[in-house]
């Protein structure tokens, strides 16, 4: 108890900087402490209220005339935090509206020694919003049928306000970020922004225009343009911020497929392996080392390397890509290097090559594995010397390229069988990337299916508002042996026949139906979870995965890469019955 007393008055000093109240409870329920702005808010001292019950001083006030604990909906000091929004009256009849977060005090021995809650009064930040809002019907209208989202901050950066569309942008909802900081919710990038108002918010704008990004509830990087403006009282006093959400990611999407400009905006994915070549490709795309992609046919090694060559010192120079599977052997040499007038029948005139077209710029080698080793001789010197023969030719040309080659056959298998150069090898292989296989990130496929369904209905010109409970069932089983190329492919098609706003089971390939993917519709009802308060990325991930799995606990902890030991502790916590 004392420890609790001894940590609160700490803490109560940081929280009256913030104004926001605070009051701590014993596990019975008594008033321990509560601090300045508490007393203020409540307009009691506390003299007055240290050591009596809660529900007896505040139950009408703060609760809404309800307690959850001694109302029997939730165990005393058990159970994660839980965040509210409340209307109440005080003693001058003025109404407030309140944000309260409740959350367990927990000892060493991880047992619970009782309660702290933390309010914020965010009334005039309502009223504000509300005169925007309501003062004119028409203009009401017209901004509820925008698609924008706005949200306001206070002078601390606290979230006070989250409209219905910065919802669908964000993945958040409302009551989920109520009274937290921007920056926990949504990185330092969108509230570094929100924080210049300080500096131009007196003079009643901020940053306007900024395209920036958010990071989004399933964990993707999302372009948003921000628009920030100063909230004023009615003393003219800047007592926040308003920022205006404009999603952007399907502009950037129909740009990338039209000019094959891509960025790291395009690379999706949440999975520790492939968050791990994510923090690494700007690293390496800002350098000129040469780099190596390997992966399964359709994981994306195409789309790497274009993002790489964008993000680098080349970017405004060339991008050639040579299929070197796709041409014959005798072809090859030729498109490669070129040839000068005269060098075979039918050569009238000088012809560069693909690594002439690329001079300056990247030459990206797909499907390196195919090349022939007569030809993989005569790249080697490329890469030592930076010069090459043409066909024909008795004088060399110089080029400056930066080499990106790809390979889904494992280059170190070719090597071990005698089917490519052992010195070419370790020279493509400075940098190097491995892509896995979907199948290898199932926890990816909700965020890539979002993620290529805005595109193809950007490139299209169509609009799909959601795929229905049972379709995704199917998209989430099938084991995907083409990887993101197959997945792509099937959402292309149920976008073809949906021909409405609604992706369901019957618009999905015929073979998916045939090869037993379809899981019954009951099978979602085997997994059940009793509702939690707050948000939690971690349960949802889980949820999803058992659901996959069919409720299997160890294939769901292999997918999690943790035990099964741990996988039923995180259960019970979150209260996931199977």
């Amino acid at each position: 108890m004392e420890n609790i007393l001894i940590g609160f008055k700490q803490l109560a000093g940081i929280l009256d900087c913030l104004s926001l109240g605070s009051i701590v409870l014993s596990l019975d329920r008594r008033i321990l402490g509560i601090n300045r702005s508490a007393e203020q808010l409540t307009d009691r001292k506390a003299a007055d209220v240290v050591g009596k019950f809660c529900y007896e001083v505040f139950r009408d006030y703060l609760c809404g005339g309800t307690c959850k604990y001694t109302d029997g909906l939730q165990a005393p000091g058990g159970g994660p935090e839980v965040c509210a929004e409340i209307e109440i009256t005080d003693h001058t009849s003025d109404e407030h509206s309140i944000t309260k977060i409740e959350a367990p005090i927990i000892g060493p021995d991880q047992k619970p020694l009782g309660c702290i809650q933390v309010f914020q009064d965010h009334t005039v930040f309502k009223a504000l919003i509300r005169r925007i809002r309501y003062d004119d019907l028409r203009l009401k209208i017209i901004l509820d049928n925008l698609d924008i989202g706005v949200l306001t901050v206070d002078r601390g950066g606290h979230i006070t306000f989250f409209n219905t569309m910065a919802e669908r942008i964000t993945g958040y909802s409302r009551k989920s970020v109520l009274g937290r900081p921007c920056s926990s919710v949504f990185g330092r990038d969108l509230c570094r922004e929100m924080r210049a108002i300080r500096a131009g918010g007196e003079g009643g704008s901020g940053p306007s225009g900024l395209e920036t990004r958010v990071i989004t509830r399933q964990g993707q990087s999302l372009p948003v343009r921000v628009n920030c403006m100063a909230l004023k009282n009615e003393r003219g006093i800047t007592v926040g911020g308003l920022s205006t959400l404009t999603d952007l990611s399907l502009k950037y999407q129909f740009n990338s497929a039209i000019q094959e400009r891509y960025t790291f905006f395009d690379m999706v994915g949440k999975d520790p392996v492939m968050q791990k070549i994510f923090e690494i490709v700007p690293v390496i795309a800002a350098s000129e080392a040469t780099i190596l992609i390997e992966g399964p046919t359709g994981t994306g090694k195409d789309l790497l390397a274009k993002i790489i060559h964008n993000a680098g010192p080349r970017a405004r120079k060339p991008l050639v890509k040579v299929n070197c599977a796709a041409l014959p052997d005798t072809l090859l040499e030729s498109e490669f290097f070129g040839y000068v007038k005269g060098a075979f029948t039918g050569a009238d005139q000088n012809k560069p090559g693909r690594f002439q077209e690329a001079d300056g710029g990247t030459i990206f080698l797909d499907e390196i594995g195919d090349l022939p080793l007569s030809l993989q001789a005569k790249l080697l010197r490329v890469l030592e010397d930076k010069e090459f023969y043409p066909l024909g030719s008795r004088r060399t040309t110089k080029v400056d390229v930066r080499i990106i080659s790809a390979s889904n056959l494992g280059l170190e298998k070719l090597v071990r069988e005698k089917r490519f150069r052992e010195d070419l090898f370790y020279r493509l292989n400075v940098m190097r990337l491995d892509l896995p296989p979907l199948k290898d990130r199932q926890g990816d496929l909700p965020l890539l299916i979002a993620h290529i369904l805005k595109r193809l209905c950007a490139t299209r010109n169509t609009q799909v508002e959601r795929i229905d409970q049972r379709a995704m069932e199917v998209l989430l089983n099938h084991d995907y042996p083409g990887n993101i190329r197959e997945l792509e492919n099937i959402l292309e098609h149920a976008l073809i026949v949906c021909q409405g706003k609604v992706i369901e089971w019957r618009h999905l390939p015929v073979f998916l139906l045939k090869n037993g993917v379809c899981v019954p519709p009951q099978r979602l009802s085997e997994v059940q979870a009793r509702p939690v308060g707050g948000d939690h990325p971690e349960r949802d991930r889980i949820l999803q995965l058992l659901q996959t799995h069919g409720g299997n606990r160890g294939k769901t902890a292999r997918a999690l890469k943790i035990n099964r030991t741990t996988l039923w502790r995180k259960m019970k916590r979150y209260g996931i019955d199977v």
